[in-house]
């Protein structure tokens, strides 16, 4: 990837211990790693023992052994790994190629969609998220053959990360939907493993919404739908058609419902409420151009008992070409912009996520999957403010490092502070590098 290197390793106690600071290093058959002195949210030092894909002991610093490798990792907070719920990977970096004066249109050649599924997954996974629903395009010209492609970059991020693609189709209602509407069904047979798509966009959208939620109580799979909400009555449609409906049912990114009146704003979320409806909202910004910037109303949807999961939607596309796709920046986000305090900004973005997804939960406790993230820092607050350092585990094994360093010129406030400085250089008049 252009903005990463490949991971060497240093001699840093604090970031590796042993044969186990390398993202690519797998317990051997029959021992488990150890994660040593994590420090979790709430002020515990401890030691973690994985086993397989599975945490299977926590306890006081020094109390866990094992034949296996062993992580230093002193100095970070140990996380529950966020999920990224809300993704874009067909048409994910393309943003050099979409504006005046570049090379031209996107490209939905299988290679290119192939290459960028697998490196914006790969970006995301660096940023902490071990899981990935995306939304892809289904219908016109291309047919099935991008979902085909993201299915082949699934299985090519095998042991890396999870990406689980959603089948979009542009129209379901009408003659022009017929045709989609048989893709929408043979897509859940491929292996997507949810429905959505975006009815402001059909000339029917009730009509829209109610075919893909036939479709999903057909085949047994998850709904998860593009709304700007901007529609009350059109909202409040859904969420009585979605009532009832299980696995489950998501609806995002509902930026229009803060453009509402507050009664009417109210009236939807107690809707969306009593429906078991799932926002999906997107801190970063809209996606695929088809909606306004802004962000649903988080903390009233919250009030009225709405689950609210937060996502990235664009990475790097023409719908926001500085797009980051970092799940820790979405809950930066939610708690600077929409005052959310600093563990139910994350829980948004990791046991909220997750469930909207239709993964098991997460806790650094024994018995819970091995999906966890660690970030150089003492409290959640400090982490979500500088999430620099990050060490992922995915299934017991850590997939992905990120390591930066800070230093200060030498000087006499730096070293009085006890702050990390470069070496006083020999050469150069002027004491510079």
């Amino acid at each position: 990837m252009p903005d990463s290197q490949p991971w060497q390793p240093d001699d840093h106690a604090a970031d590796a211990a042993g044969p186990t600071g390398s993202p690519d290093t797998a317990a051997p058959a029959g021992t488990g790693l150890v994660l040593c002195g994590a420090r979790l949210t709430d002020g515990r030092t401890v030691d973690v023992r994985l086993g397989g894909d599975r945490i299977e002991a926590v306890g006081t610093t020094g109390s866990l052994s094992a034949p296996g490798p062993r992580l230093d990792l002193r100095g970070y907070l140990l996380l529950p790994a966020p999920a990224e719920p809300h993704a874009h990977s067909d048409t994910a970096l393309t943003a050099d190629g979409t504006g005046p004066g570049t090379p031209g249109p996107v490209s939905y050649r299988p290679e290119d969609i192939h290459r960028r599924t697998v490196e914006a997954a790969l970006l995301q996974l660096g940023h902490g998220a071990t899981a990935l629903r995306s939304h892809v395009r289904i219908g016109d010209v291309q047919g099935l053959a991008p979902l085909e492609t993201v299915l082949r970059a699934r299985r090519s991020l095998r042991g890396l990360a999870d990406l689980t693609p959603v089948a979009v189709p542009r129209l379901l209602t009408g003659v022009a939907g017929a045709d989609n509407l048989a893709m929408l069904r043979e897509a859940v047979k491929m292996g997507a493993g949810a429905v959505g798509g975006c009815p402001d966009l059909d000339p029917d959208p009730a009509g829209y919404a109610e075919a893909v939620l036939k479709v999903a109580a057909e085949q047994g799979c998850a709904v998860d739908l593009h709304t700007d909400g901007a529609d009350p009555v059109r909202l409040g449609r859904l969420a009585a058609m979605a009532g009832g409906l299980r696995p489950g049912v998501s609806l995002g990114p509902c930026a229009g419902l803060s453009r509402l009146p507050p009664q009417a704003a109210c009236r939807a979320a107690d809707q969306l409420a009593a429906a078991g409806v799932t926002v999906v909202c997107l801190p970063q910004g809209g996606c695929c151009g088809t909606e306004d910037r802004g962000t649903a109303p988080v903390r009233l949807l919250r009030s009225a008992g709405v689950r609210v999961a937060a996502g990235s939607g664009a990475l790097r596309d023409v719908a926001n070409p500085v797009g980051r796709g970092d799940p820790l920046e979405a809950a930066y986000l939610l708690a600077s912009q929409h005052g959310l305090p600093a563990t139910e900004a994350y829980e948004a973005v990791a046991s909220v996520a997750r469930a909207a997804m239709g993964l098991p939960g997460v806790r650094v406790e024994a018995g819970f999957p091995a999906e966890l993230l660690a970030v150089r820092g003492e409290q959640l607050p400090g982490v979500l403010s500088l999430a620099y350092s990050r060490i992922v585990v995915h299934r017991g094994r850590v997939v992905a490092r990120t390591s930066a360093v800070r230093e200060y010129c030498d000087s006499e406030t730096v070293v009085a502070l006890g702050l990390p400085h470069q070496g006083r250089p020999d050469s150069g008049p002027c004491g510079g590098p």
